[in-house]
């Protein structure tokens, strides 16, 4: 029972214009003109294999209902419920469809779809998102994907000692966006496949158009001298954590006691101090901590936080910017929020492939505020569901043919579009109004049977009666009857003549 409302209030659903989650339609849109359907078409081919036709359309449906929050294959029927489908310019596959495609995949099919996550990027670069000439910060981390079910192939125990998978993901600092990600087995070594990830990263960011400086942070898991050299090679910033090694420590002991600088901005419970010197011909930088006062017991000795890099700035400037890496967090929180909250196939090529669609889908929300929204905070994607895309609408009819005055971004383009807040609103036209009904004509009698006495009057036809002279009178007085025309042998003589 609604408060407020008695018991014998209905409420009735029955208009066909409203539509649930009508805010879907600004990802929609934005999917549209940068050509992402058309881009999935060209790209992914699963060949003979079932579920491979229309890969366009399947992988827009999953990352339409990613958008709209579905963290499961069964999640994605939300699309075909509340007429959210009117407001999509793709078509909507059935989740029992979706499912299949996605156990069609294989290895290198993946592949695939991880060159339209770098199209996509490039695309959506071109139309206002990108850096630029700007200096671009990414950074590179790894996360636990829990799962629960034990025919999940490519599952399994990491460093947490949780059952799950463990991708590797690059994200752009400041926006969130994820500029490459791929799905890992659970037991893999943090650091397994990011060399090959790293010299995937460079040239895609390049191809994207960021021309400016470029900085790599990453935690010690990606500790590796020959991504260090690599990214040297490249033009690259870096600077990445490196672990308690014994020449490590070795080097920070030798560190003199006055070159140590003590951090004002640290709380007042602590003690925070940072140095440098050199390990080879590498630049290490130093910051360690303790607590003082009543909970000094706890930890009376200092601890250490070592990192390599090879930048020149100031020590304060490199540590502080270094410690910033933690901003990863928040994108991989969003993607745990998102279509990442599970791995729904026990094929872990399907798994690999909804996460790169993940990917796309958390990169699309993005853009759209970027683009859409441009000099504001960019929220969550809990955040913009709640405030955009589920908001309920009503679909009118528009005043005249919709055109569009943005073209799509894409290879070949020499102008980027214009944000959508550049373009003025259309007026709300009134529904039209409601044409009268005509009146229909009465529908003819049917012949009757001449020997159904109880279908002759209505179903005799129509005729005009005339008054009639008085009825002859009998001797006695009484009127002389005549023959009824409703028995059958006034039905013979009216249909005689």
């Amino acid at each position: 029972m609604v408060n407020g409302l008695a018991d014998a209030t209905r409420v009735v659903f029955d208009d066909e214009r409203v539509v649930a989650n009508a805010g879907v339609m600004l990802p929609a849109m934005l999917a549209g003109r940068l050509g992402l359907e058309a881009l999935v078409e060209q790209t992914v081919d699963l060949g003979e294999r079932a579920g491979a036709a229309n890969p366009g359309r399947k992988v827009m449906s999953l990352v339409s209902a990613m958008c709209l929050g579905a963290d499961c294959i069964d999640d994605c029927d939300v699309l075909r419920a509340g007429q959210t489908s009117a407001v999509l310019a793709h078509a909507v596959a059935a989740p029992s469809t979706l499912g299949t495609f996605l156990r069609a995949f294989t290895f290198g099919h993946v592949r695939q779809l991880d060159r339209v996550l770098a199209e996509s990027l490039s695309r959506a670069w071109l139309a206002g998102a990108g850096p630029g000439e700007a200096r671009l910060v990414v950074d590179v981390d790894s996360f636990v994907g829990e799962v629960y079910g034990y025919e999940k192939q490519g599952a399994g125990y990491g460093y947490t000692h949780t059952r799950g998978y463990h991708p590797i993901v690059a994200t752009r600092s400041g926006t969130g966006e994820v500029l490459h990600i791929r799905a890992r087995k659970g037991s893999a070594n943090t650091s397994r496949g990011a060399l090959r990830f790293v010299e995937e990263l460079i040239p895609r960011v390049g191809r994207a158009g960021a021309t400016g400086p470029k900085l790599l942070r990453a935690d010690s898991g990606f500790w590796n001298n020959k991504i260090m050299a690599r990214l040297e090679r490249a033009g690259w910033l870096y600077s990445i954590g490196v672990r308690q090694q014994q020449h490590i420590k070795a080097a920070i002991t030798a560190i003199p006691e006055e070159d140590w600088l003590t951090l004002t901005d640290y709380p007042e419970d602590g003690e925070a101090q940072i140095a440098q010197t050199m390990l080879g011909r590498q630049r290490l930088i130093v910051r360690r901590t303790r607590l003082i006062g009543a909970q000094a017991e706890l930890w009376p000795d200092w601890r250490h936080f070592a990192l390599l890099t090879n930048r020149t700035d100031p020590l304060e400037l490199v540590e502080a910017e270094h410690r910033q890496h933690a901003v990863v967090e928040l994108a991989i929180r969003d993607l745990k929020d998102q279509a990442l909250a599970h791995f729904p196939s026990g094929k872990f090529t399907a798994n690999a492939a909804w996460t790169v669609i993940a990917a796309l889908a958390h990169n699309l929300l993005r853009w759209t505020t970027l683009i859409g929204l441009p000099d504001t905070t960019i929220p969550t994607a809990r955040t913009l569901r709640r405030r955009l895309l589920t908001v309920p609408g009503r679909i009118t009819a528009p005043p005249a043919p919709s055109h569009s005055g943005c073209p799509p971004a894409g290879p070949g383009r020499q102008t980027s579009s214009p944000p959508w807040n550049a373009y003025e609103p259309c007026p709300r036209s009134p529904d039209p109004p409601t044409p009268p009904r005509e009146r229909q004509a009465p529908r003819p009698p049917a012949l009757a049977r001449p020997n159904d006495p109880g279908h002759a009057q209505q179903l005799a036809p129509p005729t005009t009666r005339e008054p009639s002279p008085d009825p002859p009178t009998t001797r006695a007085g009484h009127h002389e009857q005549s023959t009824p025309a409703t028995t059958p042998r006034g039905i013979k003589r009216r249909i005689q003549a």
